[in-house]
């Protein structure tokens, strides 16, 4: 009998990579659309691996598993799977945890520069005909500013790469890494109360758990400059996002540049679309021809690990 893989969901332009990492192997590929755990738990009960994007595979679908040998999500986070359930039902879970880690850390520059330097409010100024030589706002240079960097793995070691190219000074929170770590990719170790208080721009590089839910939130945000700025290539959750939005309208902070949200697609009315001062992009940091393709291909290897069928 073929080996069953399940793809829940994908927002990918094909499964070409998929289909080839399992070309000439005793593998059946079923594709869905699914959007809820129901369908979810529809769709999985004879699935020997099931491959998930954004689709919630939690207690109940996992349940329904009967023969499953691990669930692979294309991604790094690993958000949409319950992780408890699936240990307590001996299915182990795979990620591709540094598929695009130089897309993200060249989208985190990208939304700094435009949202430090107003790229994108002088943009629309002069799309409503206003033509003005100078910004809306104070404009220090980049160079004398303040880089703090919340999480310091891979990703935030790469950003802290490229800030200083641009001369920026650089501290960075992370309570797993070494100050050795700090010290040779040109970062200063900092506690989280001191970054927040001295630095011009944040960026978090933070998974999402229990504990780094809403970590920026009304308190956070009141301890750090008005003239702070947040980026955010991370997690959506980490942010209390309506906190956000009060914060940019009060000038408690001066601006934000999001690339993730905690509900995607952000809705309409949503209070972050609001405010001027707040650059939007819809979750592309991930993304380049090249880290798209990797992605699927390293996902199906990691579902080819699982059924043993390499």
């Amino acid at each position: 009998m073929k080996s069953q893989v399940v793809i829940t969901d994908w927002g990918f332009p094909s499964l070409e990579p998929e289909r080839s990492v399992f070309a000439g192997k005793d593998v059946e590929i079923l594709e869905y659309q699914c959007k809820t755990e129901e369908e979810v738990a529809r769709v999985v009960r004879d699935a020997d691996v099931v491959m998930t994007q954004w689709a919630p595979v939690k207690a109940l679908a996992i349940g329904a598993m009967r023969r499953c040998k691990g669930i692979v999500r294309y991604g790094i986070g690993l958000d949409n799977v319950d992780l408890r359930s699936a240990k307590e039902h001996g299915i182990p879970v795979r990620n591709v945890p540094d598929y695009c880690l130089d897309e993200v850390a060249d989208h985190t520059m990208a939304l700094m520069l435009a949202l430090q330097r107003q790229v994108v409010r002088v943009d629309r100024l002069v799309r409503a005909g206003v033509w003005k030589i100078t910004p809306p706002d104070s404009l220090p240079p980049l160079r004398k500013s303040v880089l703090g960097l919340v999480g310091f793995g891979r990703i935030g070691q790469l950003v802290a790469e490229r800030a200083r190219a641009f001369g920026m000074t650089i501290v960075a929170y992370d309570p797993l890494v070494d100050e050795k770590v700090f010290a040779r990719n040109g970062a200063h170790g900092s506690t989280l109360e001191e970054l927040f208080g001295t630095s011009d721009v944040i960026s978090l590089h933070l998974p999402l758990t229990e504990e780094t839910r809403h970590m920026i939130n009304a308190q956070t945000l009141a301890r750090m400059k008005s003239t702070a700025l947040l980026v955010n290539t991370s997690r959506g959750g980490l942010i209390d996002s309506e906190a956000l939005a009060a914060a940019v309208e009060k000038k408690t902070i001066a601006g934000a540049a999001l690339d993730v949200f905690e509900q995607e697609p952000l809705p309409g009315d949503h209070a972050l679309r609001q405010q001027e001062n707040i650059v939007i992009t819809s979750h592309i940091a991930w993304y380049s021809n090249q880290s798209i393709v990797e992605l699927q291909r390293r996902a199906a290897l990691a579902a080819a690990e699982l059924l043993s069928v390499q």
